[in-house]
């Protein structure tokens, strides 16, 4: 069997699954955050917090419960990495130095997991398992209860109520998250990968020494992290350590579960609005989007340009012959479309324009299908976005799902649109310009310029990827890529909210002759197209100085 045609079953085998699973989850997802009811186990909780999860918030009262409790999983998880040293189960490892346990604070929380750090070798079993672990439950809910919020503001009206956070937060990770991620890690664990709580071991002889691996609660640790698209590795290697992914299944299950939650919430929505043809709508747009790029890398990764490659079956340099290009492609162009950032190959190993269509996919905002909830939140905003460009077109108030985008909505999404990008090339331009973080790049010219801005890109967007030759465990790029991180998750979530409370105070407007079809595929041709174009022309100049110049130069 060829490499080209190993690749294209491998695609046709994920599909059907994420299909088998589209509707069952997507239904009960919708049942959970639509009951009244409440789990024993809930109520301890809501006990136990001094929370109310019947009482209805309005999108400040919402915000600052995302806001608080952010802010004290940051302050918590920073904290646990400064005593490390002093805890047991620290595998002898000393406390994590504050800008880097800072970093890794602001990392987690806001569900990026950019790690600059070798895992192995810097965490122990406490930090991983009750902090970085639980973090990506935590951040992973967080993410799907905005997008829930966001959803209850298309559906509700005359109110600007927009649900309980603390009783979304609860029911996403314990109803959810947690027993999908129980099942995961039954699964690989069956497939090789690693659970246990053992300590470092010596293994084997070398020729001048020897070589220490320890143990670890991986394979609970590694299911949230492709659940939740998290995306920060146990070890250093990530996705591509045979402890974390042992094989081709495992490899396919992970992408599985990266990309489960993001295109099942699309019919969440489409239930919870009312109107299924409306989650199938945005179903399309991603599905559309994440096809092309699949392909699209697939293409680039494929290309041969010599006896080396023809006999390797592609560009192999930084890719597993355990996944091979193909299944590397995919997993490649799935951890990038969403926010989760774990890898099972390199990126800067890719080609020129491979690096940049991943660069890309994380710069078209995370949408195709996007994070555990940012990524149906960041696509609704572009469907309001695309809704007012078909107005303009024809000169009529444009309308979505029966509420209007007037003056004071269109502005809530374009701040949004504009935040992402606004932190990327800033950050950018500022490495760029000091003398001291060009010390960091392990490339000169375009490749250099790439390993900065994919920095930025990742963390501003939430991903968490890396590729792989920038030195970022330096003060500056732990200070600001963890400002960026956090500056990059709360502040599109504060307009998010603002955006949900707008709309849920409106009145239902019935729909006539001239309302736009938004169920229909003009309108997902149409989205796709304003997604692509807003995002080429934000983008567009950097990338032409980074993996566009360098793959026409190849």
């Amino acid at each position: 069997m060829s490499s080209v045609l190993a690749g294209v079953l491998q695609m046709v085998a994920l599909i059907a699954a994420l299909a088998l699973a589209y509707r069952p989850l997507g239904d009960y997802m919708a049942k959970v955050y639509s009951s009244d009811k409440h789990l024993r186990v809930e109520k301890w909780i809501y006990k136990g917090i001094g929370a109310n999860p019947n009482t209805e918030m309005r999108w400040p009262a919402y915000l600052r419960g995302v806001l608080a409790f952010s802010a004290v999983s940051v302050l918590f998880l920073y904290l646990l990495q400064r005593f490390q040293g002093s805890l047991p189960g620290s595998l002898g490892f000393s406390s994590i130095d504050p800008d880097q346990a800072f970093n890794t604070a602001a990392s987690f929380v806001s569900n990026t997991n950019w790690q600059s750090y070798y895992g192995e070798q810097a965490m122990g079993h406490v930090v991983q398992t009750g902090g970085l672990a639980v973090q990506n439950f935590l951040s992973a809910s967080v993410g799907i209860a905005v997008a829930v919020a966001l959803v209850r503001g298309f559906a509700r009206s005359r109110t600007g109520e927009l649900g309980n956070f603390w009783s979304d937060l609860v029911r996403g990770t314990i109803r959810i998250l947690l027993p999908i991620s129980v099942i995961a890690a039954i699964v690989l664990v069956a497939c090789g990968a690693i659970q246990n709580f053992s300590g470092i071991h010596e293994v084997g002889q070398f020729t001048g020494g020897s070589q220490q691996w320890n143990g670890g609660a991986v394979a609970s640790q590694e299911a949230i992290k492709e659940l939740g698209t998290n995306g920060g590795g146990y070890f250093n290697a990530n996705s591509a350590h045979p402890f974390e992914n042992p094989n081709a299944f495992s490899n396919l299950f992970e992408i599985f579960l990266i990309l489960l939650i993001p295109f099942a919430l699309t019919r969440t929505f489409g239930r919870m609005v009312g109107s299924l043809k409306q989650g199938y709508a945005i179903l399309a747009t991603m599905v559309t989007i994440w096809i092309g790029f699949t392909a699209l890398m697939m293409w680039t990764e494929f290309a041969h340009h010599g006896p080396a490659f023809d006999i390797a079956g592609g560009a192999m340099e930084g890719k597993e012959t355990r996944f091979g290009v193909g299944a590397s492609s995919i997993f490649a162009v799935a951890t990038t479309l969403t926010s989760t950032g774990a890898v099972d190959s390199f990126h800067s190993s890719f080609t020129g324009l491979g690096g940049g269509i991943t660069m890309l996919g994380m710069q078209l905002g995370e949408i195709a299908p996007g994070g555990t909830g940012s990524g149906l939140y960041g696509m609704l905003i572009m469907a309001i976005i695309a809704v007012f460009i078909a107005g303009l077109m024809v000169g009529r108030t444009p309308e979505y799902l029966g509420k209007k985008i007037g003056t004071r909505e269109i502005k809530f999404a374009a701040c949004y649109i504009l935040i992402t990008p606004a932190l990327v090339l800033v950050f950018t331009a500022a490495a760029m310009a000091l003398p001291t973080p060009g010390n960091s790049m392990t490339n000169s010219g375009a490749h250099g310029f790439s390993e900065i801005l994919y920095a930025y890109t990742s963390a501003s967007n939430n991903n968490g990827s890396a590729f792989a030759g920038l030195n970022a465990d330096t003060q500056w790029f732990n200070s600001t890529l963890g400002l960026a991180m956090l500056l990059g998750r709360f502040l599109p979530m504060v307009f998010v909210l603002a955006l949900a409370g707008s709309l849920a105070e409106q009145k239902p407007v019935p729909a006539t002759a001239g309302t736009l079809r938004t169920e229909k595929p003009l309108f997902t041709g149409l989205l796709v197209g304003a997604i692509l174009i807003i995002t080429g022309l934000t983008y567009f100049p950097a990338l032409a100085l980074g993996p566009l110049a360098e793959g026409l130069a190849s």
